[in-house]
C-alpha cells in the first residue's frame, strides 16, 4: 500500500484547503480510512475518519469545520478544511485499514508522506 498526502500549504486564520490522499495497491473501497495531524513536539491525532461505508467520525475541535470525504472510484480520500485556524498547523497524513480499530487508535507501522499545513493569524 502506498499513500500520498497532498494539498497542504500556507493560509490565513479563518481561510481553508482541500487535502487528498491517494492510495495504491489496495482495495480502497474495502478500507476505513483516517486522516491525521502532528504538530510540531505533539503525538499524531487521529482528525477525522470514514468507514468504506461512508460513517464519519471527528475530532472534538474540527467539528463543524472539517469534512472528511472518500471517491473510491478514484482511489482517493478528502479532507476539507474551512475556518482554518493557526492552532491547526501541522504536518497532514492519511491511512487506510480494513478494521475499523487501527483507524481509531492510529497504531500503524507504515505512514505515508504527509503534507504540511501552515495557518498563520
Amino acid at each position: 500500500v502506498q499513500l500520498q498526502a497532498s494539498g497542504g500549504g500556507l493560509v490565513q486564520d479563518g481561510g481553508s484547503l482541500r487535502l487528498s490522499c491517494a492510495a495504491s495497491g489496495s482495495r480502497f473501497s474495502i478500507q476505513n480510512m483516517g486522516w491525521y495531524r502532528q504538530a510540531p513536539g505533539k503525538q499524531r491525532e487521529l482528525v477525522a475518519g470514514i468507514t468504506f461505508r461512508g460513517t464519519t467520525t471527528y475530532e472534538d475541535s474540527v467539528k463543524g469545520r472539517f469534512t472528511i470525504s472518500r471517491d473510491d472510484a478514484k482511489n482517493t480520500g478528502y479532507l476539507q478544511m474551512n475556518s482554518l485556524k493557526p492552532e491547526d498547523t501541522a504536518v497532514y497524513y492519511c491511512n487506510i485499514h480494513h478494521r475499523w480499530l487501527p483507524i481509531l487508535s492510529g497504531a500503524f507501522d507504515y505512514w505515508g508522506r504527509g503534507t504540511l499545513v501552515t495557518v498563520s493569524s
